[in-house]
């Protein structure tokens, strides 16, 4: 069966759909009338709403990559990327253009990650496709200590693999989140002995910097871009006095505290 990746020039495509949007958007916005340039007003209100639910398309993602929940990861990847796409053109429209606020850095942090995403996807997956290619002399050569450092490593993962999956193998198991609510110590002393082997081949080290690393800057950015949407939801929602300072409060709101 054919995979349901989503290709490159389809992404593209995408991107420059959403770039003309948004130039095509603030070209027109001031000649507007005034509750559509004000951020967060009844009509912006629903972009936001409909923008946050997209961007947050991606913890599925996450969800059906480690608890084999939903599916296909790449149908949900896919999904992933289009509605990350959709949610931060629905969510830059939302804004207004008032960029001297406080919630202007989400969209700061939600551009260095689409950012990032696009050049992983464009330039470094060659790069990533051309390491798994190579052939096992590329790593750190490893000698008769570490060899039995590693025999060593590989028994106890083994060891811990049959309490925690009983028939898996070792070379392809994965930590899964069910795994990892299940059975935490376990889990991390899994993960834990999985990056001492790593350590020990050099894995990070034959690779370049920005490979060996993209991915934890990429989820780390997500992390802080969540917590931020849940944090501006909860502020403009509860706290709407505060938001206002004194002045009128014309967007949706529970309390005015």
């Amino acid at each position: 069966m054919r995979r349901p990746d989503l290709s490159d020039r389809l992404l593209a495509y995408l991107l420059f759909a959403a770039a003309v949007i948004l130039v095509t958007w603030f070209a027109f916005l001031p000649g507007l009338a005034p509750a559509w340039r004000l951020p967060g007003s009844p009509q912006l209100y629903r972009f936001g709403l409909a923008g946050s639910f997209l961007l947050l398309v991606s913890l599925f993602f996450v969800l059906a990559k480690r608890t084999r929940w939903g599916g296909s990861p790449v149908r949900w990847f896919s999904a992933h990327v289009v509605a990350a796409v959709a949610g931060g053109v629905l969510a830059t429209i939302h804004s207004a253009g008032r960029l001297r606020y406080a919630p202007a850095l989400l969209l700061l942090v939600l551009a260095a990650l689409a950012a990032l995403g696009v050049w992983a996807r464009f330039q470094l997956s060659r790069r990533m496709s051309a390491t798994f290619a190579e052939k096992h002399e590329s790593f750190v050569p490893v000698g008769d200590e570490g060899r039995e450092r590693l025999g060593a490593l590989i028994r106890e993962k083994e060891s811990l693999l049959a309490r925690l999956e009983p028939g898996a193998g070792e070379g392809t198991f994965s930590l899964t989140l069910a795994l990892w609510l299940g059975h935490p110590v376990l889990a991390a002393a899994y993960a834990r002995l999985a990056r001492e082997e790593s350590r020990l081949l050099g894995v990070r080290e034959r690779v370049p910097a920005a490979q060996a690393h993209w991915r934890r800057l990429h989820l780390a950015l997500a992390a802080i871009f969540t917590l931020g949407l849940i944090g501006h939801i909860v502020v403009v929602t509860l706290f709407a006095g505060y938001v206002s300072g004194g002045e009128e409060i014309y967007w949706w709101h529970l309390a005015a505290w």
